[in-house]
């Protein structure tokens, strides 16, 4: 499991590309906010987080719970639903803005043009929204 990445995955980096190349300047991986969000837009009071559907428990095509060790991929899986609607709910009572990208969106059968995605995100950026969340189609 050390070589599982938490930051700079390839969904995370497809979407900073994106945002830049549109014109957004962001910062990454505050420790200082709750949950470490991935991108940090403080113009815009926005974070948006990139997640796994696995490590995030998603309930979308590419979850699926391990045959090995249940118990202890249902309690880790569990805990990290439960964290991320804490920090989820300590930065919208913070004032910020909240976007989730699932992986699901960007690859497998539900994928979503990035184009699409990339638009959603600028205007939500560029509007007022309290949540943006992004999840492949059905």
């Amino acid at each position: 499991m050390s070589g599982i990445r938490g930051k700079d995955t390839k969904p995370e980096m497809i979407i900073r590309r994106g945002l830049h190349a549109l014109g957004f300047r962001y910062r990454l991986h505050d420790g200082r906010l709750p949950g470490r969000p991935d991108l940090i837009l403080r113009s815009r009071k926005a974070v948006i987080f990139v997640h796994g559907c696995f490590w995030h428990g998603h309930d979308c095509h590419l979850f699926r719970l391990p045959g090995t060790r249940q118990e202890f991929w249902k309690a880790k899986i569990d805990g990290n639903r439960q964290r991320d609607r804490q920090a989820e709910a300590n930065l919208r009572s913070g004032g910020w803005r909240v976007a989730l990208i699932w992986e699901c969106a960007m690859r497998g059968r539900g994928r979503i043009a990035l184009d699409r995605i990339l638009d959603d995100l600028a205007t939500w950026l560029r509007g007022d929204s309290p949540v943006l969340d992004i999840r492949g189609s059905a």
